[in-house]
């Protein structure tokens, strides 16, 4: 039975979608059976497979507003991953789920019917803290917060973790912080040093261990529609992808 986590931050540009794309691709190498759904109608993680979002015959929003759609059918698989892919109709999703019973438990029903084929369900939430996170958010088990190395960066997290106490008392009592990543860290400046150690401070031992650099090779892989193993195994944001993997099992054995 899988375990369902979202990758949720309302900044963008913050490398969650990144994230979500390498850990996924990272541990699907380590022969874990891997679902990857895009909810981001940018439908980043989607070319980020090497999967066109306008070539898709069904996305997730077809699946949200259908319920006669077996999720089956709307599964792409990659050399990767299974992906349930995104497109710019997921932007008017918000809308049409205003009118629907149970609107924030639309993706959990979705992912459900899955469940049982994976071990391992990844959600790239978009950058907002809307109904369509809210929905992410009910589905999963446990949040990951990839934070960008810089001066904003907690101000965001103490907005989302209020969001996320709201979901806990009314929508969805077991989901719990999978870990805070911390990115496009750069050693070279004091800022980055800082907010590592401010971080640490707040969060302790729920920081992962492994710190993203910046990486170019790691900006460059999306514009390849591939995860950064395939792209450059040996650049640094490889090797960090590949550390967080192992640290990310270690962490959910047993």
């Amino acid at each position: 039975m899988a375990k369902i986590i979202a990758f949720a931050n309302q900044k963008g540009g913050v490398g969650k979608t990144t994230t979500a794309v390498n850990l996924a691709a990272t541990l699907s190498e380590k022969g874990k059976r891997i679902l990857i759904c895009d909810f981001d109608p940018q439908g980043n993680a989607t070319s980020g497979f090497g999967v066109d979002p306008r070539g898709l015959e069904y996305s997730i929003y077809d699946l949200l507003i259908d319920d006669e759609l077996k999720v089956e059918d709307c599964i792409v698989k990659t050399k990767w991953v299974d992906l349930i892919g995104a497109n710019v109709n997921l932007a008017g999703a918000e809308l049409d789920l205003i009118g629907m019973e149970h609107r924030e438990y639309r993706l959990k029903t979705v992912l459900e019917r899955v469940r049982p084929q994976y071990d391992y369900i990844l959600i790239d939430c978009p950058p907002s803290l809307g109904l369509l996170t809210l929905n992410c958010l009910c589905a999963a088990d446990s949040f990951l917060v990839p934070l960008q190395c810089e001066y904003y960066a907690l101000e965001g997290l103490t907005q989302l973790m209020s969001t996320v106490r709201t979901v806990q008392k009314a929508l969805n009592k077991k989901i719990k912080l999978e870990g805070v990543l911390l990115t496009m860290f750069d050693g070279r400046t004091n800022l980055s040093i800082q907010v590592v150690e401010e971080v640490k401070k707040h969060f302790g031992d729920q920081v992962f261990a492994t710190v993203v650099p910046r990486n170019v090779r790691l900006s460059e892989a999306p514009s390849h529609g591939q995860p950064i193993t395939a792209y450059d195994r040996y650049s640094r944001g490889a090797e960090a992808y590949m550390r967080l993997a192992e640290e990310f099992l270690q962490k959910n054995k047993g």
